[in-house]
Order: structure tokens, then C-alpha cells, then sequence
């Protein structure tokens, strides 16, 4: 699998690095944008039942690939696909560690060239929206010499760590130095926003001038924050359990031909309890309808860059390419224990410890914050319902088995659900002929 995800990756490296040479009216602009944590089967072009229509629409008009890999990890996925490499080459093949060998030193070597890199000489404007991650130098005074602005980026704004709040993440970054969110700020709507916001300025300083932009979203990627307009419209869509959910979802994928009649759905996880037989049903609802609502998020925000495109007149010759960097997440984070913490030291659930807040230009450090901006003590365990700022979860080993159907496992192993991505790739002024497998909105 590892083979073939690189040499797929390694195909489409170098279709791109091909387009630069032609000329300047013909090289299409080029946007990659990348999902992190999401199952094979979350969005509907693959069977899910999230509302996304902009990647159904995305996929219905352009290919949409049914085998498609990556390497079961944030970081290993990331370095590959910005290098065409495999990700022991580029010098990350775990995660952003320095194990004293040369393939794990946590950091992209200076013995390959990312694909912004190549593009940047041969005419394009390079743009980065999103997460980054692939370097150990977090910190805001540390060494930037592999931040985005140094790896052939013209500009950039997102985080260099891999994961934190979506209200207040840490290493939040523009060019080159670190910023607080501001104001009414979540994650996966300044990612597409600020994505929209690039094209607009580099189609009114440079129109004829092509562009290659990377969207590298952490939606959805633990913790589950989403807003409450969103989490509203997943309100009983999952009420039948996680078991009705995967065969709900085969059925689909099945009718759609994204699998053969001859595969059986795989058996639940052994580690995973029978949705009748599990405890704490309300808990585990609200965590997959946030779950649900932040992949809503993102596929809003791709419908907003697209209209982008529109309205600058660039979509036609614009290639999309959507995928994933990894399956759906089995690890346990913040659900844990009877949160006897927060029994502890809060009178009442719904009246959360107060702290300190933090100052308006206060930089978050930690990935896992320990309190809000407005200063709400960090709240985790069974009972807390997921979504707003002060809580932080992860949506579990069963939701994440649902999300990889009909696969078994899930990201870190390098079975089918820790290494199969959606991938579609849009282009109409280059497209001749819509991929064999055309997908139909909400089967």
C-alpha cells in the first residue's frame, strides 16, 4: 500500500510540475486541499450521509478516485505530498520527534524540494492556508528555517503544530510570526476564508499569473469543536447508533459501485460495544453530531472558495484536488474516566470554573489548553458534551470505525481504514471525460 500511495502521489507531482511548462495562458492554477482525520466514507460522494454538497458537486463534475492512499499519519502523509517522496526520504517517518536516525528527524531535510518550491521558479504564486506540521520548531522565537516562508511559500497563514482548539489554536501563525485568533474565531472558517481572501489579492495584483495554493485543514481532527448552528442540523441524524450507521453507509457505497457486491462489510470492532449495549448513548450522540458538523464546516468553506474562483473568473482552468491525510481516528482523547476532575472542582456542570482570562494578544502555548480566552476552566470525561471552547474530545474508537466503512482499523495501522483517502480531482478546462464511478448527491 505504502508503494502505491507514493507512486500515486509521485504521478500527480509531477502532472503539475509538467503544467509549468507550458505556456503562461495554459498552466492551470492549482489548489490541494487536504482533511485531516476523516474516514474513507464521511463525505457523500463516498457513501456518508454529511451533508457536503460542494465536494458531492466537486466529485460529480470532475474524477473521483476509489483507491487512493496515504500513510496513516498526519505528518508521514504531509511530507509526502509536499516532496513526492516517500516520507522516510524527506526526513518524517513518524511523527515530529528527533529519534537520532536521519529518515526521523522531525523535520523536512534540505535533500528535497517541496512542490512550492518547484513551482515558485517555474511562475506560479505559492499560498498556504491551513496546518503545516511538518517540523519540530513550534515555539515563536525558535528556529523558522523550516516554516512555510522558508519552504517556498509566498505567504502563509495557519499553524505549525499539528493539532489544538479550533477557538484558540497554539503556533497560530501569519508569515512568520505567531498571532492571537481574535475575535468570533474558528479554525476551519479562517482556513477557507483566508484561502478566498488570497485569490481575490493575487487575481487583483496579478491576474495572468497562476497560482498553487495548499488548504491543509485540522477538521476533523479531535478536539470536537464546532459551532452550534452546525452541531443543530446533526440533531437526532445518528440516533440509531454507530451499527445502523456502517450498514447504512455499505448500502450506499454499494449502490453508488465504490465496492464489488463480493465484500462483505467487515465485522464491527471486537473493541467496540453494540450500540444497544452502550453506555452513555447522549454523550456518545453529541460527540459524532459535532463530529458530522465539523465536516459540514469544511465542505461550506470549499463551497465559499469556489465561488471565489467563480467570481475572479479563474475556476474553469482551476485543478481541485480534494483528499484526506489519514482515517478516521480511533484514540480515546479526553474521554477517559467519570470526570470526577470536574466533579470535583465545579459546584455545578453548568457552571464552569472560572480563571484568569487571557490577554487580547496572549499567545496559546499549549495544544491542549487549560482553560478558554475568556478564562472557563478546560472541562473532559464522560457527560461533557462536546463543541464549545471550554471542552476537548475526541469522538472514539466506535465512531471512527463507522467512519471508515466498510474497512477495518483505523489511522496509525496501515490496514484499508488507516490508509484509504477520498480523492477527487476537478478541472474542467482539462477534464475531457467524468471518472467512471460518477457520484450521485445524497444516495
Amino acid at each position: 500500500p505504502t508503494n502505491s500511495m507514493i507512486k500515486r502521489n509521485l504521478i500527480l507531482l509531477a502532472a503539475l510540475i509538467g503544467l509549468s511548462g507550458a505556456s503562461a495562458a495554459k498552466r492551470p492554477d492549482i489548489i490541494v486541499i487536504m482533511a485531516d482525520d476523516m474516514g474513507y466514507s464521511d463525505i457523500s460522494p463516498y457513501g456518508g450521509e454529511i451533508n457536503t454538497p460542494n465536494l458531492a458537486r466537486l466529485a460529480k463534475n470532475g474524477v473521483r478516485f476509489t483507491q487512493f492512499y496515504n500513510t496513516a499519519r498526519c505528518c508521514p502523509t504531509r511530507a509526502s505530498l509536499l516532496t513526492g517522496l516517500y516520507p522516510h526520504q524527506a526526513g518524517i517517518g513518524h511523527m515530529m520527534n528527533d529519534r537520532g536516525i536521519d529518515g526521523y528527524r522531525g523535520n523536512l531535510n534540505n535533500r528535497c524540494q517541496t512542490i512550492a518550491e518547484v513551482l515558485r521558479p517555474a511562475g506560479y504564486s505559492t499560498y498556504l492556508s491551513g496546518k503545516w506540521h511538518v517540523t519540530r520548531h513550534v515555539a515563536p522565537e525558535g528556529p523558522k528555517f523550516n516554516w512555510p516562508l522558508q519552504r517556498g511559500f509566498d505567504r502563509f497563514f495557519g499553524t505549525i503544530h499539528g493539532a489544538g482548539s479550533f477557538y484558540d489554536p497554539n503556533s497560530l501563525t501569519r508569515g512568520n510570526t505567531q498571532i492571537p485568533p481574535g475575535e468570533d474565531f474558528y479554525y476551519t472558517d479562517k482556513i477557507n476564508d483566508t484561502a478566498c481572501q488570497f485569490i481575490r489579492e493575487h487575481d487583483a495584483q496579478d491576474p495572468d499569473k497562476p497560482l498553487f495554493m495548499y488548504i491543509a485543514h485540522t477538521a476533523p481532527h479531535w478536539p470536537m469543536h464546532a459551532k452550534p448552528a452546525d452541531i443543530a442540523k446533526y440533531k437526532g441524524q445518528y440516533d440509531r447508533g454507530w451499527d445502523a450507521m456502517r450498514k447504512a453507509r455499505y448500502q450506499r457505497m454499494l449502490k453508488m459501485g465504490l465496492i464489488k457486491q463480493e465484500w462483505a462489510l467487515s465485522p464491527r470492532d471486537p473493541k467496540s460495544k453494540a450500540w444497544q449495549d452502550a453506555p452513555d448513548k447522549e454523550w456518545e450522540l453529541r460527540l459524532m453530531e459535532v463530529y458530522a458538523a465539523m465536516v459540514d464546516s469544511l465542505d461550506q468553506g470549499i463551497g465559499r472558495i469556489v465561488q471565489t474562483l467563480k467570481d475572479t473568473g479563474r475556476f474553469e482552468n482551476t485543478v481541485i484536488m480534494f483528499l484526506a491525510d489519514n482515517g478516521g481516528c480511533a484514540e480515546g482523547m479526553g474521554r477517559g474516566g467519570n470526570n470526577l476532575k470536574h466533579q470535583t472542582i465545579y459546584r455545578d456542570r453548568d457552571q464552569p470554573l472560572v480563571l484568569k482570562p487571557m490577554g487580547a494578544n496572549d499567545l496559546q502555548a499549549d495544544m491542549i489548553p487549560k482553560r478558554t480566552r475568556d478564562g472557563r476552566a478546560l472541562r473532559q470525561g464522560r457527560g461533557v458534551m462536546a463543541g464549545p471552547a471550554d471542552t476537548y474530545m475526541g469522538y472514539g474508537l466506535s465512531w471512527a470505525n463507522a467512519s471508515n466503512t466498510p474497512f477495518r482499523e483505523y489511522k496509525h495501522w496501515v490496514h484499508e481504514g488507516g490508509i484509504s483517502a477520498p480523492l477527487i480531482v476537478h478541472w474542467p478546462a482539462g477534464i475531457a471525460e467524468i471518472g467512471r464511478a460518477s457520484c450521485r448527491e445524497r444516495v
